[in-house]
């Protein structure tokens, strides 16, 4: 029998000795790469673990290792192998009932749980959890499991609606269905887009907002010894076919908008546990929230947090999860904007650089990925401002000056 990781404590060792505090990290994009420099700076060693060699987390950890995220077994044993005191997902396709086994084994502490990571990863666990069980709002929906379902729920749901796969990010497979002629291509590109497929897709009911924003709520170790919950400013964004192409801090909303967002942000969180950073994505119409999704870990509009704020939502994930303070002070507006890869191609480089680093107050960072395609996010600008305004117009125009070009 395998004998417990003892519970991660706020003292921190050295890497690669005896004393090291060890996360691995199941995925690691360009979002897990800024968690492993931020755990880095903190002398954590990193175990960074992709479907593919050569991912952006792996080019700074000081381990990595190629699976099939989707294989309880791989799962299991590069943990076993590794020895962790933490596990932390990065994205969604993973095993999650093998996290579940990490955890009754007391093999490492899973952030920011398993049942969270089951919850979330899954749009049907998350949706039932928030609607059903807490009773909160949000647009109407049903599951399908065959076109003929789909068929039927959208009858009762209505067109518009949107149809997702129930486990994808950054918009993969989802489609604004405005007919039943769409229905068809919809549900196939729903089972393409999924990261996992199981058959299983979900139909929302359109609702009628003013704009959406992510919350980012922190939940770590406060002055007390128990874990509080912490929030960023919101976050807004721009997204095309439900991808994030912008976005900025703070999004302007009313006192008692910002309130119920915190109230749904806190219900939700709360329900799911552990310590950590969430990005709680909420549909905002005057006053009312709804709630949408929430992702347990670092979200990709947050990424604007690497200039708004005093730490990043990077460093505050690596805080929160060592049971370390964190500080969510914002000290100045900013905003990020996406860098497409806008070609099919291996190893490519990127003209305009120099250009888009003379804009004010403006950083650019470029992950690293192998391999581009036509709308893989290669990159991201982020510029701070004034105002929410003027931050915006610097990113976008950053971006726009990066050019992607074949090697």
């Amino acid at each position: 029998m395998v004998s417990p990781r003892p519970r991660i404590s706020p003292r921190l060792g050295t890497p690669l000795s005896p004393s090291a505090t060890r996360v691995l990290l199941l995925g690691s994009g360009e979002l897990g790469k800024e968690v492993t420099i931020a755990l880095q700076r903190l002398g954590v060693e990193v175990i960074a673990v992709d479907r593919y060699a050569d991912a952006p987390g792996h080019q700074v950890a000081h381990r990595t290792h190629v699976i099939d995220m989707g294989d309880p077994e791989a799962v299991l044993a590069v943990i076993e192998a590794e020895r962790p005191h933490l596990v932390v997902p990065e994205i969604e396709a993973i095993a999650t009932d093998a996290l579940a086994t990490v955890e009754q084994r007391g093999l490492a502490e899973v952030i920011p749980t398993a049942r969270a990571t089951q919850l979330t990863m899954n749009r049907e666990g998350i949706r039932r959890l928030a609607a059903e069980e807490l009773g909160l709002p949000t647009s109407p929906y049903r599951f399908a499991n065959s076109l003929d379902e789909v068929r039927v729920v959208t009858e009762a749901i209505g067109f518009p609606c949107v149809i997702k796969p129930v486990m994808s990010s950054s918009g993969k497979g989802q489609s604004t269905v405005r007919s039943a002629d769409d229905l068809n291509a919809a549900w196939e590109y729903a089972l393409a887009g999924g990261r996992i497929n199981h058959g299983t897709v979900i139909v929302e009911g359109f609702v009628d907002f003013d704009y959406e924003i992510t919350q980012l709520t922190v939940r770590a170790v406060g002055e007390s010894g128990e874990v509080e919950t912490y929030f960023c400013e919101p976050i807004g964004h721009l997204q095309r076919d439900g991808d994030y192409v912008e976005s900025w801090q703070p999004q302007p909303m009313s006192d008692a908008a910002l309130a119920r967002a915190r109230e749904v942000a806190a219900a939700v969180t709360g329900a799911l546990g552990g310590r950590g950073v969430f990005g709680v994505e909420l549909f905002v119409k005057g006053d009312e929230v709804y709630f949408s999704e929430v992702s347990p870990r670092p979200h990709d509009t947050g990424l604007v947090t690497m200039g708004s704020q005093r730490y990043s939502e990077f460093e505050l994930h690596a805080r929160a999860i060592l049971g370390l303070p964190v500080d969510v002070e914002q000290l100045r507006p900013g905003a990020s904007a996406v860098i497409y890869g806008e070609l099919d191609a291996p190893g490519i480089a990127f003209d305009g650089v120099a250009e888009a680093l003379r804009t004010p107050e403006t950083d650019v960072r470029l992950f690293g990925k192998p391999e581009s395609f036509l709308r893989r996010r290669m990159g991201v600008a982020v510029s701070t401002g004034p105002d929410v305004h003027t931050a915006r117009e610097r990113a976008t125009r950053a971006a726009s000056l990066v050019r992607p070009v074949a090697p």
